[in-house]
């Protein structure tokens, strides 16, 4: 590389960054750039054409990617159980068994928001539906704005590090590592972001219990018999596909693709239990898993051929000097690492931080002797503080768009606030204690 033209494979980042956050299309951002930067540096004489022969290998290598046939699996399990009305009765039961309590109603989103972060990962279906159902209840009953809000857009991001999650999948393709592990080791944060969550619940309500009061005796009284009957039908269904899917990982039955088969096959059982299973809806679940996995799959040809090129211009060179030589060490790298994925959270999906930011970070992280499947589960938790965080989280976008006209925008930022620092709480003792994510992977081999 000639040294004048050092800083076109920075720029060239920097350009791709750019066309993600004017809204364009990632795929053809990521292709475009390629194409622009690839035909500069011919003319240049600084990037060798050769590389461009890689390609169709490349693309070869992703279509015959056996982890990668996760996602389309998870997708359609999600997909499935959204209209199954799983998450509407689940809410209901939940709100009824714990409505007694001061922020019951809270207590049994953050439940029932776990429970759908085990059995779809799919953060925009867990929030629009939480949203949709529960926040008009809340509201009514007497609940604080931002409190209920809050509990709802933060309860949905659950789905980003809770298994099986579209995001640990990716990552773990992008990583190099087993996809099993990554479920395995995301277990326990998983679990402590939703208790740190229902604690916070717990606490706000002793102190300020006029913030989230006891639903009414004459709503959550509908009998014992037929409460405990209701219990049964429809919390034990999901539980049991929660212990087919991760169970089956955990205990070395088959791999995240092979569960993600039989978490499809439970999901369609579910729906025809609740009589949702129809021709139409088969058919619409179908459609969005086919648009879904396709928009996968043509960010990963984009971000391939983007890798191409920035690889010719000596890009990723740079970035390894860079980042390998950063003040600290380990440490340096994992602030530095931490806190782009965070702000670049702000701007573009995980999609996109996965293809494109990640796979720079990978061989300085294997250089410094990190445990990637533990990288991977404290990015993963990391990608859900900036979906939750002002002024671009997507979950708060997603809860604006079905929330009623009397909650401002306002109102969902400032509610997000408390269970962003819980999240980066969380964040912080895995970072510190990487045991809590290793235990379990170590517990089963």
């Amino acid at each position: 590389m000639i040294l004048d033209y050092e800083w076109l494979g920075p720029v060239m980042f920097a350009g791709a960054l750019v066309l993600l956050s004017l809204g364009y299309p990632v795929a053809f951002s990521l292709g475009g750039v390629a194409i622009l930067f690839g035909i500069g540096g011919i003319v240049l004489g600084v990037f060798d054409p050769v590389f461009l022969t890689a390609m169709p290998q490349r693309i070869f290598g992703i279509m015959a990617n056996y982890t990668l046939l996760a996602i389309p699996y998870f997708i359609f399990m999600g997909s499935m159980l959204e209209k199954s009305g799983i998450a509407e009765n689940l809410l209901e039961t939940m709100g009824i068994l714990l409505g007694r309590l001061r922020g019951g109603l809270a207590l049994a989103v953050v439940l029932v928001g776990a429970l759908l972060a085990a059995t779809t990962g799919v953060v925009a279906a867990t929030v629009v539906a939480m949203g949709l159902i529960s926040l008009p209840i809340m509201l009514r009953y007497g609940y604080n704005k931002q409190l209920a809000t809050g509990v709802i857009a933060a309860s949905g991001t659950l789905g980003q590090i809770i298994p099986p999650s579209v995001v640990l999948v990716v990552l773990g393709d992008q990583l190099g590592v087993s996809v099993g592990d990554l479920f395995i080791g995301s277990v326990i944060p998983g679990l402590m972001m939703s208790g740190a969550f229902a604690l916070h619940v717990l606490i706000v309500a002793f102190f300020k219990p006029d913030l989230a009061p006891a639903l009414p005796a004459e709503v959550r009284e509908i009998g014992g018999k037929a409460l405990a009957k209701r219990v049964i039908q429809v919390m034990l269904p999901p539980l049991i596909l929660i212990l087919l899917v991760l169970g089956s990982i955990f205990f070395g039955f088959a791999t995240p693709t092979e569960a993600g088969a039989v978490g499809c096959v439970g999901s369609m059982v579910l729906a025809a239990a609740n009589r949702q299973f129809t021709l139409d809806a088969l058919s619409r679940v179908c459609d969005a898993t086919l648009k879904i996995t396709s928009m996968v799959l043509f960010i990963l040809l984009g971000s391939t051929a983007f890798s191409l090129v920035f690889r010719g211009l000596n890009g990723d060179q740079f970035m390894f000097d860079v980042l390998a030589n950063l003040p600290g060490g380990v440490i340096g790298f994992l602030v530095v690492s931490m806190v782009t994925v965070f702000i670049l959270g702000f701007f573009i999906d995980f999609f996109e931080i996965a293809f494109i930011v990640v796979p720079l970070f990978v061989p300085v992280a294997q250089q410094l002797g990190i445990d990637l499947v533990w990288y991977g589960v404290i990015l993963g938790a990391n990608l859900q503080t900036s979906f939750l965080t002002p002024p671009f989280g997507f979950a708060l976008f997603y809860l604006r768009g079905v929330a009623p006209p009397e909650v401002s925008t306002s109102d969902i930022y400032r509610g997000a606030i408390p269970f962003i620092l819980l999240q980066l709480l969380v964040l912080v003792l895995i970072i510190v204690f990487p045991g809590i994510v290793s235990f379990l992977p170590n517990l089963g081999k």
